[in-house]
């Protein structure tokens, strides 16, 4: 570990900045500061800590909330003063309820907010932190809970109906009750994942090894 440090140029403080960037939504979320220890601790849990320069202490991304950073990657730039994390980020990463802290931009000089991105990507992992969120910290009257506590067969039984609901709003050539059913059939297939030990990385991984051949 020692060597690689060394080629980490730190500030007088010993900080260095770090880029989270989410590998699932391919979108920047968040900027934040890391030391020797902090840098040390993420290696070694798998999650994102940081150092905190306003209470000056360390602390890992979502330790309160949940929202957890999984890391994927961990990359230094050529001048070895910045850190980019490749990340796979658990609801929102900004503390204002945004999923990302880069969530105004200038437009006609001001700082307005951004349209919502509606790429799939993010969809399917929010939807992923959720599910995961209700399984961690299971909630009253959730219908999430209830076929996680059910199994494999009613989740799949789920899988199989919303599979159904999707040809015949194909049919029908109803494109709002496709995106709908087809919306719905992505949830049941995430929660299926969940318990089978799969997230929509694994999946992911799949699909670009086919186009690798």
């Amino acid at each position: 570990m020692n060597d690689f440090i060394k080629q980490i140029h730190f500030d007088e403080k010993g900080l260095i900045p770090a880029i989270a960037f989410d590998v699932v939504s391919s979108k920047v979320v968040m900027l934040a500061y890391m030391n020797r220890e902090s840098i040390e601790e993420t290696l070694s849990t798998g999650y994102c800590t940081y150092y905190s320069r306003s209470r000056q202490k360390l602390w890992q991304k979502g330790e309160s909330s949940g929202h957890l950073q999984k890391l994927k990657a961990m990359k230094l730039d050529c001048d070895g003063d910045t850190l980019l994390l490749e990340i796979e980020q658990t609801g929102m990463a900004c503390h204002t309820g945004n999923f990302s802290c880069f969530f105004r931009q200038l437009k006609d000089g001001a700082w307005v907010v951004a349209e919502d991105d509606n790429s799939i990507g993010r969809g399917m992992a929010l939807e992923y932190g959720i599910v995961k969120e209700r399984a961690e910290h299971p909630v009253e009257g959730s219908y999430t809970n209830y076929l996680l506590r059910e199994g494999v067969d009613k989740i799949c039984k789920k899988v199989g109906e919303e599979s159904t609901e999707c040809v015949i709003a194909a049919k029908n050539r109803s494109p709002e009750e496709l995106t709908y059913e087809a919306a719905d059939l992505i949830y049941h297939l995430t929660v299926l994942l969940y318990e089978q030990g799969l997230d929509w990385d694994d999946i992911g991984k799949a699909m670009l090894s086919r186009h690798k051949k």
